[in-house]
Protein backbone atom coordinates (compact mmCIF):
# COMPACT_ATOMS: atom_id res chain seq x y z
CA UNK A 1 0.00 0.00 0.00
CA UNK A 2 1.39 3.39 -0.96
CA UNK A 3 1.85 6.11 1.63
CA UNK A 4 -0.92 8.13 0.00
CA UNK A 5 -3.31 5.16 0.14
CA UNK A 6 -2.34 4.46 3.76
CA UNK A 7 -3.05 8.09 4.68
CA UNK A 8 -6.43 7.95 2.94
CA UNK A 9 -7.49 4.76 4.71
CA UNK A 10 -6.15 5.90 8.07
CA UNK A 11 -7.91 9.28 7.84
CA UNK A 12 -11.22 7.61 7.02
CA UNK A 13 -10.89 5.17 9.93
CA UNK A 14 -9.74 7.89 12.33
CA UNK A 15 -12.72 10.10 11.47
CA UNK A 16 -15.00 7.09 12.00
CA UNK A 17 -13.65 6.48 15.51
CA UNK A 18 -13.65 10.16 16.43
CA UNK A 19 -17.34 10.32 15.50
CA UNK A 20 -18.13 7.02 17.22
CA UNK A 21 -16.61 8.15 20.51
CA UNK A 22 -17.60 11.81 20.05
CA UNK A 23 -14.03 13.01 20.45
CA UNK A 24 -12.98 16.25 18.76
CA UNK A 25 -9.70 16.66 16.96
CA UNK A 26 -8.57 19.08 19.67
CA UNK A 27 -9.43 16.57 22.39
CA UNK A 28 -7.51 13.82 20.59
CA UNK A 29 -4.51 16.12 20.24
CA UNK A 30 -4.62 16.87 23.97
CA UNK A 31 -4.91 13.19 24.92
CA UNK A 32 -2.04 12.18 22.64
CA UNK A 33 0.08 15.20 23.59
CA UNK A 34 0.44 16.32 19.98
CA UNK A 35 -0.44 19.52 18.16
CA UNK A 36 -3.86 20.09 16.68
CA UNK A 37 -2.20 20.53 13.29
CA UNK A 38 -0.93 16.94 13.49
CA UNK A 39 -4.42 15.60 14.13
CA UNK A 40 -5.84 17.80 11.37
CA UNK A 41 -3.25 16.38 8.96
CA UNK A 42 -4.10 12.81 10.00
CA UNK A 43 -7.84 13.39 9.61
CA UNK A 44 -7.37 14.88 6.16
CA UNK A 45 -4.98 12.25 4.82
CA UNK A 46 -2.08 14.68 4.55
CA UNK A 47 0.23 12.81 6.92
CA UNK A 48 0.14 9.70 9.07
CA UNK A 49 1.08 9.32 12.73
CA UNK A 50 3.91 7.25 14.15
CA UNK A 51 2.97 3.75 15.30
CA UNK A 52 3.23 4.72 18.97
CA UNK A 53 0.48 7.30 18.39
CA UNK A 54 -1.61 4.75 16.50
CA UNK A 55 -1.21 2.36 19.43
CA UNK A 56 -2.27 5.13 21.83
CA UNK A 57 -5.37 5.73 19.69
CA UNK A 58 -6.16 2.03 19.84
CA UNK A 59 -6.27 2.36 23.62
CA UNK A 60 -8.59 5.37 23.40
CA UNK A 61 -10.88 3.78 20.82
CA UNK A 62 -10.78 0.25 22.25
CA UNK A 63 -9.77 -1.19 18.91
CA UNK A 64 -6.94 -3.11 17.27
CA UNK A 65 -4.22 -1.51 15.17
CA UNK A 66 -5.73 -3.13 12.07
CA UNK A 67 -9.03 -1.35 12.77
CA UNK A 68 -7.26 1.97 12.20
CA UNK A 69 -4.95 1.11 9.34
CA UNK A 70 -6.90 -1.33 7.16
CA UNK A 71 -9.85 -0.65 4.88
CA UNK A 72 -13.04 -2.11 6.33
CA UNK A 73 -15.72 -3.38 3.95
CA UNK A 74 -18.43 -3.98 6.51
CA UNK A 75 -18.17 -1.15 9.01
CA UNK A 76 -20.54 -1.11 11.92
CA UNK A 77 -23.91 0.23 10.85
CA UNK A 78 -24.73 3.77 11.89
CA UNK A 79 -28.05 2.71 13.40
CA UNK A 80 -28.01 0.18 16.21
CA UNK A 81 -31.43 -1.22 15.29
CA UNK A 82 -32.29 -2.50 11.78
CA UNK A 83 -35.91 -1.25 11.97
CA UNK A 84 -34.60 2.20 12.87
CA UNK A 85 -32.29 2.07 9.86
CA UNK A 86 -35.18 1.17 7.57
CA UNK A 87 -37.40 3.96 8.90
CA UNK A 88 -34.57 6.49 8.59
CA UNK A 89 -34.01 5.35 5.00
CA UNK A 90 -37.70 5.95 4.22
CA UNK A 91 -37.45 9.44 5.65
CA UNK A 92 -34.22 10.09 3.75
CA UNK A 93 -35.75 8.94 0.47
CA UNK A 94 -38.60 11.44 0.85
CA UNK A 95 -37.04 14.60 -0.61
CA UNK A 96 -39.28 16.93 1.39
CA UNK A 97 -38.49 15.28 4.73
CA UNK A 98 -34.80 14.51 4.36
CA UNK A 99 -33.63 18.02 5.24
CA UNK A 100 -35.98 18.26 8.20
CA UNK A 101 -34.74 15.18 9.97
CA UNK A 102 -31.51 14.33 11.74
CA UNK A 103 -31.91 10.90 13.32
CA UNK A 104 -30.10 9.93 16.48
CA UNK A 105 -28.06 6.76 16.29
CA UNK A 106 -29.79 5.16 19.23
CA UNK A 107 -33.36 6.11 18.30
CA UNK A 108 -36.01 3.43 18.59
CA UNK A 109 -38.02 2.49 15.46
CA UNK A 110 -41.25 3.72 17.04
CA UNK A 111 -39.60 7.10 17.74
CA UNK A 112 -38.70 7.45 14.08
CA UNK A 113 -42.18 6.32 13.06
CA UNK A 114 -43.65 9.08 15.25
CA UNK A 115 -41.31 11.70 13.78
CA UNK A 116 -42.10 10.46 10.28
CA UNK A 117 -45.85 10.71 10.89
CA UNK A 118 -45.54 14.15 12.44
CA UNK A 119 -43.46 15.47 9.55
CA UNK A 120 -45.89 14.11 6.98
CA UNK A 121 -48.81 15.68 8.88
CA UNK A 122 -47.00 19.02 8.93
CA UNK A 123 -46.38 18.84 5.19
CA UNK A 124 -50.07 17.97 4.56
CA UNK A 125 -51.17 20.87 6.75
CA UNK A 126 -48.79 23.20 4.95
CA UNK A 127 -50.39 22.24 1.63
CA UNK A 128 -53.91 22.54 3.04
CA UNK A 129 -54.70 18.83 2.79
CA UNK A 130 -55.68 18.40 6.42
CA UNK A 131 -55.41 14.84 7.73
CA UNK A 132 -55.97 13.08 4.41
CA UNK A 133 -53.16 10.75 3.32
Amino acid sequence: MSEQEFNRVFSKRLRYYLAKYEITQAELARRLNVGTTSVYNWCNGIKSPRMDKIDAMCGLFHCRRSDLIEEKEDEEDYYLNQETAQMAQQIFENRELRLLFDAARDAQPEDLETVHSMLLALKRKERGYGDVD
